[in-house]
């Protein structure tokens, strides 16, 4: 009897925590859709599409962390369990005023079978139906070709963004007064000279390659301070060459 009881304390406490976490789960959910609501209504002129699907996936997180606790073996107890009303009537019942925080004022025959709806509404459902024979039926060279159409009608209108964009910035410039400090013609020119000797004259190639400069021309003035002189180097050391014939001290 005691082992019962302790077993069955067990599975309450279980069961108790899993509608915890599912209540925190449904929390996150409902919060995260007010923002998403809030934001869809007081920037719907400034919000774009990456920032709308930035707040979806952060539902589609709250969804998929919902899905895996009642999936869970902890939620099975919950799946043996069926939640129905005890009472339907179209007067304003203030607790489930209070416990839906003012989103449903009375439990009538007309709300309750959406609140306990486990499928689709019989209209969407149905268009799911017709949507998924279609995409069935579809052969695998007409989805290609569908695909390959799509892709360079988003290519054809890339270009037109990009080409669009790009005069939209000239003018932004012309209009600020802003002019080009450049060319970039002279500006590759310069570099071919300098790397490759491009465009150069014979002369001033040769002038910039050897050791020296050329005769006649000037040496630099020094741009800073006059340097100290240097001692002058000494003379060539001066040889006496005596004549052929002149007699060797050691003839004899």
């Amino acid at each position: 009897m005691n082992i019962n009881m302790t077993t069955q304390q067990r599975e309450e406490k279980q069961l108790e925590a899993t509608i915890q976490a599912i209540l925190n789960r449904v929390n996150d959910l409902k919060l995260a859709i007010q923002a998403l609501i809030t934001k869809l209504e007081t920037e719907y002129e400034t919000i774009n599409w990456p920032t709308f699907l930035d707040n979806y996936a952060i539902l589609s997180g709250h969804l998929t962390g919902l899905s895996k606790i009642l999936q869970a073996e902890l939620a099975s107890p919950l799946r043996s369990r069926i939640v129905l009303p005890l009472q339907l009537s179209c007067e304003r019942d203030e607790t489930l005023v209070r416990l839906t925080e003012g989103r449903v004022p009375a439990c009538t025959h007309d709300l309750v079978p959406d609140l306990l709806r486990t499928k689709p509404e019989p209209q969407a459902e149905q268009r799911l139906q017709q949507f998924n024979h279609k995409a069935s039926t579809l052969s695998y060279d007409t989805a290609q070709k569908q695909v390959a159409q799509f892709a360079k009608v988003v290519s054809h209108v890339w270009e037109i963004i990009s080409k669009g964009r790009e005069d939209w910035e000239g003018e932004s410039m012309r209009s600020a007064g802003m002019q080009p400090t450049h060319i970039i013609g002279d500006t590759h020119a310069l570099v071919t000279a300098v790397g490759t000797g491009k465009g150069l004259r014979p002369g001033l190639a040769a002038m910039g390659a050897g050791a020296g400069p050329a005769l006649g021309a000037r040496p630099a003035a020094p741009l800073g301070p006059a340097a100290p002189s240097l001692p002058k180097p000494p003379s060539a050391i001066k040889t006496n060459i005596k004549a052929a014939n002149q007699i060797h001290p050691y003839q004899r």
